[in-house]
């Protein structure tokens, strides 16, 4: 169901659909084993998540529907950032549902999200070209986008742009631990061949350890933060946070 869901439902449909279920889902699924660290609740499991084969198993918190990337995010701006202290200007690319009203409710913030459709979204726009000013963002928060685009150093070339010099931001993507270069191959359109070769249908490039070049390469200085060297590895499994998997920290040079 999970599967067939989300290979055919819109995702703006999904996002709506599911609202209704985060009230229902710490009940039915309350117990111990896991915790979310988002909203501190915790279930006796975690629900399957992704397409085709690589369904994985546990994953997708009942409560805020966070996945493991959401909650190595969280734990990061909560432990070892002044997120959540310190004012400024928000943009917040693709937003998550996990995020959305929590981030909103921060006094400190100015939050604006942006979207090519979602419904979280306050702007809608193509990353390509991002339709804001120059040198006007504290943070930028961009998190498994990157993969979907036809042109990555585009969108982070617009990203650098929009971030104030000083600022900050994380832009997550899938990878795989090892691989020397981000493979891609615009000329794949059919949506199996992608799951196969880049692990999921609307994906065009399955990115490497060359990703902190790419990075570099727009502009920013970049710091990979392993958060499984901070966390004791009891609570790392408890959070079912993901084995291997960096944050990509970049700032924006004064």
């Amino acid at each position: 169901m999970i599967r067939w869901a989300l290979r055919w439902i819109p995702r703006p449909w999904l996002i709506r659909l599911s609202a209704p279920l985060r009230w229902l889902a710490p009940v039915i699924y309350a117990g111990s084993k896991y915790t979310d660290p988002i909203d501190g609740r915790s279930y006796r499991t975690f629900l399957p998540y992704g397409y085709g084969g690589a369904i994985r198993p546990e994953v997708l918190a009942p409560g805020t529907h966070s996945l493991e990337r959401h909650r190595l995010l969280w734990l990061y701006l909560k432990r070892y950032s002044d997120f959540f202290t310190h004012p400024g200007d928000l943009l917040h690319i693709a937003p998550e549902q996990c995020f959305y009203h929590r981030f909103k409710a921060l006094h400190h913030l100015k939050v604006l999200t942006g979207d090519i459709e979602s419904p979280l979204a306050d702007l809608h726009f193509d990353l390509h070209h991002i339709p804001l000013e120059a040198n006007r963002f504290d943070v930028v928060l961009c998190n498994h986008v990157l993969e979907h685009v036809a042109d990555d150093a585009q969108c982070l070339s617009e990203l650098f742009r929009v971030m104030k010099p000083g600022g900050w931001g994380i832009f997550q993507i899938p990878w795989i631990p090892g691989r020397t270069a981000t493979d891609e191959d615009p000329s794949i359109t059919d949506p199996r061949e992608r799951e196969r070769r880049f692990g999921q249908y609307d994906h065009v490039r399955m990115y490497g350890e060359d990703y902190a070049q790419r990075l570099s390469a727009a502009g920013f200085n970049v710091e990979r933060v392993d958060l499984a060297d901070r966390i004791p590895a009891d609570e790392y499994a408890r959070y079912r946070l993901p084995v291997g998997e960096p944050l990509f920290v970049v700032r924006k040079p004064l």
